[in-house]
C-alpha cells in the first residue's frame, strides 16, 4: 500500500453521528470514534454541521469517507427513510466537501460500507456464495455479495413483512420501542431472516449494528433458518472502517459504489486482487431498490422471478434450490 496508510471514516446514523480515523492497513480505528448526536430533524445542513463537528474532533484534513442510511447513486442521496426527507436529491459528497473545507468526500450506503469491512478484514473474511449482512439500528440496513461481490443500496430493510416494512417490526429501535423482550424480539428476527432466507438462499447472514455485541442474547434463540448466521466482528464500528476504505479506495481512482460512475479498478477485479485477504468489490451499478420493489408487488410470480436471478445469475453458478447440488456455469 502506498504512503497513505490513515484515512477518515464517518457513520450517519439515525440517532448518532460517529467517526474517526480509519487504518487501511489493519481495517481498524485508527483511534478511539467520536460521536454526536444525530440532530432532529435531520436536515442536511444540520446533519453536516454534525459530521465537520465529529472531524474536527480530530483535526483531520485530508479524505473523508461518508456514509447515509438510505440509497446512494453518483453521490447523489436517493432515499430518506431515517433522516429528513429534505436529503433527497441533495448531492452529499458536495455538501460535506464545502462543509469540511474543500477536502475529498466519498459518500455510500451505509449497510454497503459495513458490508465492505466485514467482508475485507471481518466476519465474511474469505467467504464466497451468498452473503448478507443485515445491521439492526434505527431501521435495518442491507449489504448483499455474490462471490464478494457487492450488489449496491439493496435496502432490505424496506422489504413487506406483515403489511409494513420490515425495519418498521423488527428493528433495535422497535425493540427499545416497545420494550421487547430478547425472545420476543429474536422470534421477530427470526421471521425477517426466513423472509429474506426465501428470496435469496444465503450461505451466511452476518447481523450488525450496535446489537451485535450483545449477539450472545438472541442468536441462539433463532430456529429455523438455514444459512449460518454469526454476529459482525467488527460490530458497531464496520460503519467506520467500510467508510474509511471507501475513501481510500477513491483516492486510487478506483469506482466507488455509490460514488461518481468511474472506471473501477482492474476492469472487474476485485478489492483483494492487490493484497492478501478476500476479494470485496467496491464497483459501480445500479440500484437494486426499484426492482426488489417492483418484483415483490407481483406476489409469487415476482418470488419465482427472484429465484430464478439468484439461481441462474448473480454469481455464475448455477443452485438447485433446497438440494445443495452445485453445477458450474459459464
Amino acid at each position: 500500500m502506498n504512503a497513505m496508510r490513515n484515512v477518515f471514516g464517518v457513520d450517519i446514523g439515525g440517532t448518532g453521528i460517529k467517526g474517526a480515523p480509519v487504518d487501511l492497513e489493519r481495517g481498524t480505528l485508527a483511534q478511539e470514534r467520536h460521536k454526536v448526536l444525530t440532530p432532529h430533524p435531520a436536515t442536511p445542513e444540520a446533519v453536516a454541521d454534525g459530521v465537520a463537528e465529529v472531524v474536527a474532533h480530530f483535526g483531520w484534513s485530508g479524505p473523508v469517507g461518508v456514509t447515509f442510511p438510505g440509497v446512494v447513486t453518483a453521490n447523489t442521496v436517493r432515499t430518506a427513510a431515517n433522516v429528513s426527507k429534505e436529503w433527497v436529491g441533495v448531492d452529499a459528497a458536495r455538501l460535506l466537501g464545502e462543509r469540511l473545507a474543500g477536502v475529498p468526500v466519498t459518500v455510500l450506503n451505509d449497510a454497503d460500507a459495513a458490508g465492505v469491512a466485514e467482508m475485507r478484514v471481518g466476519a465474511g473474511r474469505g467467504r464466497t456464495g451468498t452473503v448478507i449482512l443485515l445491521t439492526f439500528g434505527t431501521g435495518i440496513g442491507s449489504a448483499v455479495f455474490t462471490d464478494g461481490h457487492l450488489v449496491p443500496n439493496t435496502e432490505l430493510g424496506h422489504l413487506e413483512l406483515h403489511g409494513h416494512d420490515a425495519e418498521k417490526h423488527a428493528s433495535t429501535k422497535v425493540k427499545e420501542d416497545e420494550d421487547l423482550s430478547w425472545p420476543h424480539w429474536a422470534r421477530r428476527v427470526q421471521k425477517y431472516l426466513a423472509h429474506v432466507e426465501m428470496l435469496f438462499s444465503p450461505d451466511l447472514f452476518i447481523i450488525g449494528g450496535g446489537v451485535s455485541r450483545k449477539a450472545a442474547k438472541f442468536l441462539p434463540l433463532i430456529e429455523g433458518i438455514e444459512a449460518e448466521i454469526v454476529p459482525a466482528q467488527l460490530q458497531n464500528d464496520a460503519g467506520i472502517v467500510g467508510a474509511g476504505m471507501a475513501a481510500g479506495a477513491a483516492e486510487r481512482g478506483w469506482a466507488v459504489a455509490g460514488s461518481a460512475p468511474g472506471r473501477a479498478f482492474g476492469q472487474g477485479a476485485r478489492w483483494g486482487q492487490r493484497r492478501a485477504g478476500p476479494a470485496v468489490w467496491l464497483g459501480g451499478g445500479a440500484s437494486m431498490s426499484f426492482v426488489k420493489a417492483f418484483l415483490s408487488g407481483l406476489g409469487w410470480f415476482g418470488w419465482w422471478v427472484m429465484r430464478r436471478v439468484r439461481r441462474d445469475s448473480l454469481s455464475g453458478t448455477r443452485r438447485r434450490c433446497r438440494r445443495g447440488a452445485w453445477r458450474t456455469g459459464r
